[in-house]
């Protein structure tokens, strides 16, 4: 080597030395804290399956860049005080990244438990990703910037669900049923609500809360329906309680109307089978058979995911905001340039990007996701509007309408306390 070279290649080496360092590419664990055991746990081992259905996606894609994802299970058993035994856990073990949403229960008591950590330990904090806990009170007064929700809460789907229900004047009498804890409360009152606002003439014939996840056998619940004359019926029950309520109005011949929250999870589909035939109606932001209202590719997008998850695990794909919390996560962590929760869940804010279900935003004043929202009515597969079915029945939901973003939309009470960004 020439010595005239040598000064240029000691300034280099120098100026390497102290280059900023390039940002190693980290394996980000995420806690999944959900019944992962017992009656509910279908459920939460099909989201636990999604989850990493798309982390592998976005490892291949590279959503988060050279970063990738891990959603690793722990079990809650359905509890509040389990999961924050879970909670616990897995910070004591380094987890800066949970998810949970069955239950807005656990929901409001990890939120509760989550502000007091980071705020004791700063430097520390953890960010929560709320896949379908939809109590409204978790962006409004119960709002927290360590929180953000990927459903649609209670009042924003009770405001597209009653507006579908209202239009069909045959509704005369309804009756009401949830399970008792929040989320079953927060239902009963925002039918009550926005049934009066939108018709006044339709009579509320009877309002059941029955405990969660313990009931095994509905059939007297179903006696009062029909001893009510209702011709509807409400609830956001779901997992097991929805499955055993739909069997025992099956095994009853009640013939009335179901207007749900939760039709398509695991086990719901074949209690129904037949008898539930244009009878269920279900809302949520999602569904793959919408061939009818959104772009072709978008559908085939989806198509593609429903019909690659089923082959794989023999089991129906419908907890899309698992597609929506990777894919906003991998994106934040992308413009951030790291995986520090604080700067990640800043990057989140406001941010835009495209979902299954279309261009959606994580909504800055509360951390609350808009998007569209769909209902659907139980159908026979006619290959036209309803081409996927739910487990192997034959059966699956036919789409009746869209609600635009704009339109599904809710104001917000939440006065978001925010930490130091600096």
């Amino acid at each position: 080597m020439t010595t005239q070279f040598r000064p240029l290649i000691l300034a280099i080496s120098v100026a390497a030395a102290f280059a900023a360092p390039i940002a190693a590419a980290e394996v980000v664990k995420v806690a999944f804290i959900e019944t992962l055991t017992g009656a509910f746990a279908p459920i939460g081992q099909n989201q636990l399956r999604s989850y990493q259905t798309f982390t592998e996606m976005g490892k291949q894609k590279k959503w988060a860049g050279e970063h990738s994802i891990e959603f690793v299970g722990f079990d809650n058993k359905g509890s509040p005080q389990e999961s924050l035994n879970q909670l616990k856990s897995a910070i004591d073990q380094g987890y800066r990244y949970i998810a949970q949403g069955n239950g807005s229960g656990v929901a409001l008591a990890l939120v509760d438990a989550i502000n007091k950590h980071n705020q004791r330990n700063p430097g520390k904090e953890v960010v929560f990703f709320n896949h379908s806990a939809i109590d409204p009170d978790l962006t409004n007064s119960k709002c927290s910037f360590w929180h953000f929700r990927f459903d649609a809460n209670v009042d924003m789907k009770m405001e597209a669900l009653s507006s579908f229900l209202a239009k069909d004047q045959s509704v005369k009498k309804v009756y009401i049923i949830g399970q008792n804890y929040a989320h079953g409360h927060q239902v009963t009152r925002a039918a009550k609500e926005f049934l009066k606002r939108k018709r006044p003439d339709i009579e509320i014939v009877g309002d059941d809360l029955h405990p969660i996840a313990q009931v095994k056998d509905f059939s007297p619940y179903v006696a009062k329906i029909k001893a009510s004359g209702a011709d509807t019926v409400i609830t956001g029950n779901w997992g097991a309680d929805l499955a055993l309520l739909i069997k025992a109005a099956k095994d009853s011949g009640l013939k009335t109307n179901f207007f749900t929250y939760y039709a398509g999870t695991s086990g719901v589909p074949t209690a129904m089978g037949a008898a539930g035939e244009d009878l269920v109606k279900t809302v949520g932001y999602w569904e793959v058979n919408t061939i009818k209202f959104v772009p072709k590719t978008q559908y085939e997008y989806s198509k593609g995911i429903v019909d690659t998850f089923k082959k794989k695990y023999n089991d129906d794909f419908y907890t899309m905001a698992t597609y929506s919390v990777v894919s906003l996560f991998s994106k934040a962590m992308k413009e951030a340039k790291s995986t520090d929760p604080v700067k990640v869940a800043f990057a989140m804010e406001g941010m835009k990007f495209q979902s299954m279900n279309g261009e959606v935003e994580m909504r800055k004043s509360d951390h609350q996701l808009q998007q569209p929202l769909f209902i659907s009515t139980w159908s026979k597969v006619d290959g036209k509007e309803v081409i996927n079915d739910r487990e192997n029945t034959g059966y699956g939901f036919r789409t009746n309408q869209k609600i635009e973003s704009f339109v599904a939309s809710q104001p917000t009470s939440c006065q978001m306390k925010r930490p130091d960004r600096s």
